[in-house]
């Protein structure tokens, strides 16, 4: 660890990360889902927001607007200018609104990297899911397979995302690590698979699969009875800092996906719209149920 880096007053390394991705007013999507779980662990973030939209658009109807690239690489040519890019441990992607985004934010990546050599780069590859089919606009996906997730360290895709990036089939457990070793193959050095669902897991269950250079886990949890927005942006950021912070893939997951788990069943409890961070914020840190990561060997 760097050891620039002083402990907090609960003994953790003080942490910095970069998020870029879209924002809404009302609601959790984006860095409305990433930024508060991030703070609530300890994390000090610096958000760039790609949209700034009044609600997300799976409603229907949504005010606001785009930014274009320019504006990212202003903002972060200004926090450059502060002189503080050498504190940053990472940085976050997730939606991007066009390729041109796209750009802008590996610059930001390698503008961070060029300041501290040891930060990530974490992409939440959004292109689609399973049921929906791609739903960003052309060239992204093409952008997220040959240029963003090639420049990741970590990538966080869905099923449908893991199927397209690889080519491949997940429809069985074999099926699906097989295709997490070929998007390794790409550049990332660590996957996690943030919701699977193959012929081996039960129908009232969810898996997540996890990856990297000791191995793969799978984390199997409860299917909560609830349909919202916001739940991966979630668990792409705290898998993120738990991953910089702990060093384990293992843990990193069993730590993410409970809590996620937390925050979701006090959700569905509430039957509300959209995901309670703020109303279930002691979930992201002491989860009411902790749910452990399975060795899978290499």
């Amino acid at each position: 660890m760097d050891a620039r880096h002083k402990a907090g007053h609960d003994g953790c390394r003080r942490m910095n990360l970069l998020s870029i991705q879209s924002h809404v007013a009302y609601g959790h999507v984006g860095n409305s889902a990433a930024v508060f779980p991030l703070q609530r662990m300890g994390v000090e973030v610096w958000p760039i927001h790609t949209v700034q939209f009044s609600n997300h658009t799976g409603y229907g109807q949504w005010q606001g607007r785009v930014f274009d690239a320019d504006l990212i690489r202003e903002l972060v040519t200004g926090i450059e200018q502060r002189g503080v890019l050498g504190e940053c441990d990472g940085v976050l992607s997730g939606y991007m609104g066009g390729a041109d985004i796209g750009g802008a934010i590996l610059d930001a990546v390698a503008t961070v990297k060029r300041a501290n050599p040891s930060a990530k780069y974490c992409c939440d590859p959004v292109i689609g899911d399973v049921g929906r089919g791609i739903f960003v606009r052309e060239h992204i996906p093409e952008f997220m397979k040959r240029k963003a997730v090639p420049a990741a360290d970590i990538i966080t895709p869905n099923q449908f995302e893991l199927d397209y990036l690889s080519g491949r089939t997940s429809k069985t457990l074999a099926e699906a690590r097989a295709a997490v070793k070929a998007v390794h193959d790409l550049g990332p050095r660590a996957i996690l698979v943030t919701s699977l669902h193959t012929e081996e897991t039960p129908e009232d269950s969810i898996d997540l699969l996890g990856s990297d250079e000791t191995g793969q886990f799978r984390l199997r949890t409860p299917r909560l009875p609830l349909v919202v927005n916001g739940a991966g942006d979630g668990i792409a950021a705290l898998f993120f800092a738990h991953y910089l912070r702990e060093g384990s893939m293992a843990t990193a997951l069993s730590r993410a996906a409970s809590a996620i788990f937390g925050v979701l069943s006090k959700t569905a409890e509430a039957g509300a719209p959209e995901v309670q961070f703020v109303t279930a914020q002691d979930e992201i840190v002491n989860p009411s149920q902790v749910f452990e990561a399975e060795d899978l060997g290499a």
